[in-house]
């Protein structure tokens, strides 16, 4: 199974890009690998409209 243990939202030249950090974990528990890593750029709607909301939801409560 693999299980994200942190991820983080960049704007790039490329546009909105997600990198992450996951680790391996096997069926019977044992640590297999971790601070795996990788990244994307946002394509899809649905997610671009996630990291908006939460954008929203941090500059709210900074404005607190």
């Amino acid at each position: 199974m693999k299980k994200v243990t942190s991820f983080t939202h960049l704007v790039t030249g490329e546009g909105d890009r997600i990198a992450y950090t996951y680790s391996e974990i096997s069926e019977s528990g044992e640590l297999v690998s971790q601070n795996n890593k990788g990244n994307f750029i946002i394509v899809d709607q649905s997610v671009k409209n996630a990291v908006d909301l939460v954008n929203q939801y941090i500059n709210e409560r900074l404005e607190g």
